[in-house]
């Protein structure tokens, strides 16, 4: 096993379209990684330089404590796993699995031809090994049968054999779950965290999907334009977003963004959005701010129906008045489209409630989960 480094790593394609911009991301060994952002950020770029498929402009890319830069793909020794799942449409999925090892170990026609004996163990062990992935992953009924013949579901599963029976340092996944429906995309979700966990090979995730960022990932690292924006744990990045970009891409429903004003009374320190005032602890960060303006963050889930009984309690510090423009239902919770005044806001309310559509109501909000940002440098002031 090995992990992955990117050294001040630039990729730029022509003249001067930056697609990875100086990237200096180290990944553990045995870590299951997840590069997540939207689309043109820079992430499958990032991958292909691993795979050997795209050359970096500058930096060096290691593999274990190999500078890889210059090494063929064929000699990293990782393994992909495409979007589109890139099967042979003519091989049987026994062929497909079995295809890699072949190539690799087998060394051509004339080799087998001269090394009988020994070409004979090599292939009772490639059969081996792929019916022992085929039945981790619960395909090996299915061995005989054609790509045409598979679902989305069983065709994911068999390009992940064909990554898992190399026994590579590092597997590389890119947005393998894209193609598949929903209820799949969850189900096959889970069966991945569990294959790390058993195999515990280094794995490097692209995504654009947070979602599947939050719940896979051991760290993640979110990227816009090239650039490295955050890496840490997701609760970490969640809780403790480094910018607003990082804040309004990871979570949802997307946190709120107000335009506000740090204000300094006789009172003491507030965050006034012009609809309402929230009072700030007087050492925060923010304490040398007065008068100036700032973008203040909330998440729709740190927003409660004053109403009902919640995690915390209501007060006049902490409640504001708002209209209910619109309910949406979603089972054990409604997302509500609230307006303040000046400002609509989202807000995650547990299905109990008894708000509707329409009417002015009174809501709490969690004092502990605001976050203020920078106006110019979208910086977190913390």
């Amino acid at each position: 096993m090995a992990g992955v480094s990117f050294r001040n790593v630039t990729k730029i394609f022509g003249k001067d379209v930056k697609a990875v911009d100086n990237l200096n991301l180290d990944i553990r060994d045995r870590e299951f990684m997840v590069l997540v952002g939207p689309s043109g950020c820079g992430k499958t770029t990032a991958l292909r330089m691993i795979a050997g498929l795209e050359e970096a402009t500058s930096g060096d890319l290691m593999i274990g404590e190999q500078r890889v830069n210059e090494v063929p793909p064929k000699d990293r020794d990782i393994a992909m796993v495409f979007q589109n799942y890139a099967l042979y449409p003519h091989m049987t999925v026994y062929d497909n699995i079995a295809f890699g090892l072949r190539l690799r170990e087998l060394k051509g026609f004339f080799w087998q031809l001269s090394h009988l004996a020994e070409a004979k163990t090599v292939k009772a062990d490639i059969d081996r090994r792929v019916h022992e992935t085929a039945q981790m992953l619960d395909i090996d009924h299915l061995l005989h049968r054609r790509p045409k013949e598979l679902s989305g579901g069983q065709r994911q599963r068999v390009a992940l054999g064909r990554a898992i029976v190399r026994k590579p340092k590092v597997f590389l996944m890119d947005e393998p779950l894209s193609n598949l429906d929903a209820k799949l995309r969850i189900q096959t979700r889970a069966e991945l965290i569990r294959l790390h966990r058993s195999l515990g090979i280094t794995t490097i995730y692209v995504t654009h999907d947070q979602v599947e960022a939050m719940t896979m990932g051991q760290r993640i690292a979110v990227m816009k334009d090239g650039l490295l924006q955050q890496c840490d744990e997701p609760e970490a990045v969640y809780n403790r977003p480094a910018n607003k970009f990082v804040a309004g891409f990871i979570g949802a429903p997307p946190m709120n963004f107000l335009d506000a004003r740090v204000e300094r009374t006789g009172d003491g320190l507030f965050v006034d959005t012009g609809d309402f005032r929230i009072p700030l602890p007087g050492d925060h960060a923010a304490a040398d701010r007065a008068g100036q303006p700032v973008t203040l963050g909330i998440r729709p889930e740190a927003i409660f129906d004053a109403a009902m009984n919640n995690p915390i309690a209501s007060t006049e510090a902490n409640t504001i008045e708002a209209k209910v423009d619109v309910l949406e239902p979603l089972g054990p919770e409604y997302t509500a489209y609230l307006f303040t005044g000046t400002h609509n806001v989202l807000a995650t309310i547990d299905s109990g409630t008894k708000i509707k559509e329409g009417e002015s109501c009174r809501f709490s909000i969690n004092l502990d989960a605001l976050h203020l940002f920078d106006v110019e440098t979208e910086m977190a002031i913390r």
